[in-house]
């Protein structure tokens, strides 16, 4: 058995503050999910993320992202994620702890996950629903690009919150 992501049913976003007064919001439009392991609960997980497929809906910050200043895709492609270890909290929240590259530079994080249920679609096929959120510190893999205001501050925060909603279908 395999557990394989249903990109339909699946999403991944990330938001960050923009001039320390709001929020900008953004998705990756390409992801992968590898799960190895038939309990999908305690699975090994790698995620690959095509850099290039970043939509904030406006393509001038778009392009801005994808070049030099912060994820360079013309020298690294891929954004990855490679988990450790999975500590179950009760049953529904877990941690994940992984391995995060972003522009060749590779850093432990620890993403809260939460189970959201194992059920049949209407064709009988078995899903598995999961929401993830985490927060990194862009700096800490060289996304270091800021321009400070005239108000004080700077216009683009280092903190980046991210989630995911994922749903995954049993293979045989």
């Amino acid at each position: 058995m395999k557990w394989v992501l249903d990109s339909a049913h699946s999403e991944m976003v990330f938001k960050v503050k923009h001039m320390m007064i709001s929020n900008v919001k953004g998705q990756f439009n390409n992801f992968s999910i590898d799960v190895d392991g038939d309990d999908i609960r305690n699975a090994s997980v790698k995620v690959d993320i095509t850099a290039d497929s970043i939509n904030t809906n406006s393509a001038d910050r778009d392009n801005h992202l994808k070049s030099a200043d912060f994820f360079d895709v013309e020298q690294y492609p891929e954004i990855t994620f490679v988990s450790k270890s999975i500590v179950k909290e009760d049953e529904e929240d877990f941690v994940l702890v992984g391995d995060l590259t972003i522009k060749g530079i590779t850093k432990e994080i620890k993403v809260d996950v939460e189970f959201g249920g194992i059920g049949k679609d209407p064709w009988g096929n078995e899903k598995a629903g999961y929401t993830v959120a985490g927060k990194i510190n862009r700096k800490d893999w060289g996304l270091n690009w800021n321009a400070a205001l005239e108000t004080g501050g700077v216009l683009v925060s280092d903190e980046v919150k991210f989630s995911a909603d994922l749903q995954f279908m049993k293979q045989a």
